[in-house]
């Protein structure tokens, strides 16, 4: 069980960072809890995916998750820098766009854990509910602590900001500097 909770918080700092990212949006509360719900969801479904499709396509996803996920956090934040660039009104403040586009490639990397839990004889029922509920608290904390440190910016376009980031942290992991 210690192991799992490891592996759920390990899983889920790229949920995390991600997340202090966002908060620079200055989401609602409620917002930044449906937000991290959908996160939450998304990896908790990935380790049951990872189960079903099993060890072959383990070895095949678990080379190009960190890229995929690079992938997503490189067109979100492009997309939400040129939103804030073109406006005046900042960008996706009600994060709609953030829960369509960065779920699937924040989770890639839950779906190779799940296919080497399921291999390691781990329950295929705890593992899932367990990482959700992670990325969940990790993702609401993260949105809070980004929002607490957006609000000591506040003449500074946290949008425009939080899209750099979002750019720079997308560089980092391509040029594999990052690594959870």
């Amino acid at each position: 069980m210690i192991a799992l909770i490891g592996l759920g918080f390990a899983l889920g700092l790229d949920n995390f960072r991600t997340s202090i990212v966002l908060g620079g949006l200055k989401p609602t509360w409620r917002t930044s809890v449906k937000t991290s719900a959908i996160f939450g969801l998304w990896d908790g479904l990935a380790p049951v995916v990872g189960l079903l499709i099993g060890a072959y396509f383990t070895t095949q996803i678990e080379g190009s998750a960190e890229m995929i996920g690079a992938a997503g956090l490189a067109a979100y934040g492009l997309w939400i820098t040129v939103k804030a660039l073109r406006s005046s009104e900042h960008a996706d403040l009600d994060m709609k766009t953030a829960r369509r586009w960065l779920p699937l490639p924040l989770s890639i990397d839950n779906v190779a854990a799940g296919a080497a839990l399921g291999l390691a004889g781990y329950s295929p029922w705890l593992a899932p509910f367990l990482f959700a509920f992670t990325t969940f608290v990790m993702s609401v904390a993260g949105h809070q602590l980004g929002r607490t440190i957006a609000n000591f910016i506040p003449r500074l376009r946290t949008d425009l900001l939080a899209g750099i980031v979002l750019l720079v942290m997308a560089g980092l992991m391509f040029a594999g500097v990052d690594s959870d």
